[in-house]
């Protein structure tokens, strides 16, 4: 989907003009891009979060002629997907996922089990 498919869904599903859902659409995205440009991040629940982030300068490796460079610091945006987008994807993973956190405070029980009875053997061995 391209920019003007965007604009076409949102026009027929709201009932608007293309012009008005055009504006709405660069609306939004200026708002983004402003937002990220500042330095501050923005979160769409469920969706995904917009930020901005800083790559530290680095020595790369310029193949055509053998040596090495020095690649400059930079800031860069980044999205991060949401949950429910993440499951709205591929919702496979987000069942193995919730089925690992369930699992997660039960192993965690057991090993903080298996850490007190070492501790009452040693106690035991100790007298």
């Amino acid at each position: 989907m391209n920019r003007i498919e965007l604009i076409e869904k949102l026009a027929t599903s709201h009932d608007l003009s293309k012009a008005a859902a055009g504006r709405i659409v660069d609306t939004l995205l200026e708002t983004i891009v402003g937002a990220v440009k500042k330095g501050d991040s923005v979160q769409l629940i469920g969706f995904g979060t917009f930020k901005q982030v800083a790559r530290a300068a680095r020595t790369g490796f310029n193949p055509r002629e053998g040596k090495a460079i020095k690649i400059a610091a930079t800031k860069v945006p980044k999205f991060v997907p949401g949950s429910a987008f993440k499951a709205a994807v591929d919702p496979k993973a987000a069942a193995r996922k919730a089925g690992a956190a369930k699992a997660a405070p039960v192993a965690a029980k057991k090993q903080a089990a298996k850490k007190v009875a070492a501790k009452k053997t040693a106690a035991k061995k100790a007298r």
